[in-house]
């Protein structure tokens, strides 16, 4: 009785040195992970950067793409150029985008850089009762790896395994236990810990990596414009020129007049003060040079969501910390005492961060979307600039203007924001120039 017959495929790498009696560089390649090749060392095909200088650190990727091929009720392999400096060629011919691969395909990257072959061999594959003996005693052994799974798991332990989410959470959970007793440190360690929960929900959902320095430092960016004069400007501009002077506590207004001022005072000032260190790296993208400006600029809606949602979260953090929490405390320990005082002011921390995902970060991620389309379609760039503007300012409008109706109006207009970003993250997914890169799609294989 014959097995069922399978194709294995592989790029066979060429000009490669190798030991007699040594088979040839062959990668094999996966249906469910794309295979990125290049000098960083988090490619899955790495090259020696002293001896491949053209290849760039990302150069291509190579993956499988069920269903898509015109005229076929299969899948095919396709190889990406990630806008390398030197380019890939297949068969000679310099790659545009993507391209679907034939057995035989020939794939240089640069000119004079190294060469692979596309191949697969038909193999077949036993049923399980045909195992013989030999199958039967390779089961019944024991190995090392076994016994100690940890020394063969590798590098899979960080990118399978969660490794650094786990390692940051109990880290986070010794300095809480260390800090009980101290309130601000206390509030401050947990709102750092669950402002990064909200935006790694975002990072995963978006799927492709951006250097968590950078990240950092855009949220950090944010909080140090919140504490310069530039604030001071946009409150002069927006709450006192424009109408959008804020409602004093005891002062009556229409729903209408409410939004007004809202629209002008929260939405249009805020989401422009966060979208500030976005527009500034899509600047920093055009006066870098490949890899960098891919790594750190703006070029697809995606790096536009990832920076402004990690703008937003710097500009969370102060607001929560810095105004919000430190104001309940101060009510409720005049009117109940510090130990109510304190309490009142974590119940407040915890919901305003966590609920950033449907708020200040779905706004910014909206605005990100739509600041990174415009660099991907720079004939239509003020429109969508626009679009994008208004309609996070408007979110962020109805947010705060829907307070004072009812909890469930705000819980409606919550999940409205966070499905407009959802959206935008789906959508930015689908237009990414690297989606065969894209971690998020993989996993959900589409």
């Amino acid at each position: 009785m014959t097995g069922n017959p399978k194709y294995r495929v592989f790029l066979r790498q060429l000009n490669t040195t190798v030991a007699a009696g040594t088979q040839p560089f062959l990668y094999p390649l996966s249906e469910t992970q794309p295979v990125a090749i290049g000098r960083e060392p988090s490619c899955e095909i790495i090259l020696d950067s002293g001896v491949y200088g053209g290849v760039s650190r990302r150069h291509a990727t190579i993956g499988y793409q069920p269903q898509i091929q015109a005229g076929s009720n299969s899948g095919g392999w396709q190889v990406c150029d990630l806008n390398s400096a030197n380019g890939t060629y297949i068969n000679g011919q310099r790659l545009q985008g993507c391209r679907f691969l034939q057995a035989g395909d020939r794939i240089a990257l640069g000119v004079n850089g190294p060469e692979f072959i596309f191949e697969s061999t038909l193999v077949t594959l036993q049923p399980a009762g045909n195992v013989g003996n030999a199958g039967t005693n390779q089961t019944e052994a024991v190995t090392l790896s076994q016994l100690f799974p940890i020394l063969s798991t590798g590098r899979e332990l960080r990118s399978k395994a969660y490794l650094v989410p786990a390692t940051v959470t109990v880290t986070f959970v010794v300095l809480l236990f260390a800090a009980i007793g101290n309130s601000p440190a206390f509030n401050l360690l947990l709102a750092a810990y669950l402002g990064g929960v909200a935006y790694y929900f975002v990072y995963q959902l978006c799927g492709k990596h951006k250097p968590w320095w950078w990240l950092l430092g855009c949220c950090f960016l944010t909080i140090a414009i919140l504490l310069s004069p530039i604030l001071t400007g946009f409150v002069v501009v927006f709450r006192e020129i424009l109408p959008g002077r804020l409602p004093a506590a005891n002062e009556s207004l229409s729903f209408i007049s409410l939004l007004v001022r809202m629209f002008f005072g929260a939405g249009l000032m805020e989401e422009l003060l966060k979208a500030l260190p976005v527009l500034g790296a899509v600047l920093i993208g055009y006066w870098l040079r490949s890899p960098w400006r891919e790594r750190l600029g703006v070029w697809e809606p995606l790096d536009g969501i990832l920076l402004g949602t990690a703008s937003a979260l710097g500009f969370t953090l102060l607001e929560t910390l810095g105004q919000y929490v430190p104001e309940i405390i101060q009510n409720v320990t005049l009117q109940a005492g510090k130990d109510l005082g304190e309490l009142a002011g974590l119940q407040l921390l915890i919901p305003r961060i966590l609920g950033s995902v449907a708020g200040h970060m779905a706004y910014s991620g909206y605005l990100g979307y739509f600041i990174g389309l415009s660099v991907l379609k720079p004939n239509q760039r003020w429109l969508i600039l626009a679009v994008g503007y208004l309609t996070a300012a408007g979110l962020h409008t109805l947010w705060n203007a829907t307070g004072s109706i009812s909890v469930l109006v705000l819980a409606c207009v919550g999940m409205v924001s966070y499905a407009f970003l959802a959206a935008a993250i789906l959508k930015a997914r689908a237009l990414s120039p690297t989606r065969l890169q894209n971690f998020a799609t993989r996993l959900s294989g589409k």
